[in-house]
């Protein structure tokens, strides 16, 4: 008969998880992971199968219990008009406190595609997933907040606020200032006025007309 685990394994992965955060999987040592979770060595290696599968489970808890959380309102079968600019503004001020880990140590899973285990496919599609599922919320977000917008507009507009949270998760770390400037950008880009292509074809053509008359 087997021996009975006297832990949980998604409380050591959450445990665990500081570690990774604030060292990465290439620089968290296994006697910190230990410290951690207090777990021994050998009880990490049966339960996860190697300190990579423990990596593993805390990018899992990192998604579902940091990430998913604030993406939580743009998911939502009815997205309220203001949702990204909460979602926003929520991370404008996570980012401004440098106490918290996403201001520290900026976004777990895209530190780890810059770093040397970032090569592995798993994780490339971890982070890929995760990219889309981002995109996609903020998509979202942009038509309850713009529905006014063309989708093609929309669409622009939605990529554009994208860019600027993967920038700011990706600089916050050595640069908080420039990284709050980047949501800052992005919440006044939601609200600015977005000229049509037609629109702007249009008054392309008027000018060339009335330059003509001249």
């Amino acid at each position: 008969m087997g021996r009975t685990r006297m832990f949980d394994e998604a409380d050591a992965a959450r445990s665990a998880l500081g570690v990774f955060w604030d060292h990465g999987f290439d620089g968290a040592a296994v006697p910190d992971l230990e410290q951690a979770t207090g777990l021994s060595r050998s009880s990490i290696y049966h339960s996860f199968g190697s300190k990579r599968g423990l990596f593993d489970a805390s990018v899992t808890t990192y998604l579902d219990q940091v990430v998913r959380p604030r993406l939580a309102p743009l998911q939502a079968q009815h997205v309220a008009s203001d949702a990204l600019a909460g979602y926003l503004h929520g991370l404008r001020r996570v980012m401004a406190d440098h106490a918290l880990p996403l201001a520290a140590h900026g976004c777990l899973l895209l530190n780890t595609a810059t770093s040397p285990i970032g090569a592995d496919d798993a994780l490339r599609d971890i982070v890929r997933d995760y990219r889309r599922e981002l995109a996609l919320a903020i998509a979202r977000g942009v038509e309850a907040a713009r529905p006014e917008l063309d989708p093609e507009a929309s669409a622009c507009l939605g990529t554009a606020c994208t860019a600027h949270v993967i920038a700011a998760m990706t600089l916050v770390r050595v640069d908080a200032e420039g990284a709050v400037a980047l949501l800052d950008n992005a919440l006044t880009l939601l609200t600015a006025p977005i000229a049509r292509a037609s629109d702007d074809a249009a008054a392309h053509s008027s000018e060339r007309g009335m330059a003509g008359r001249r």
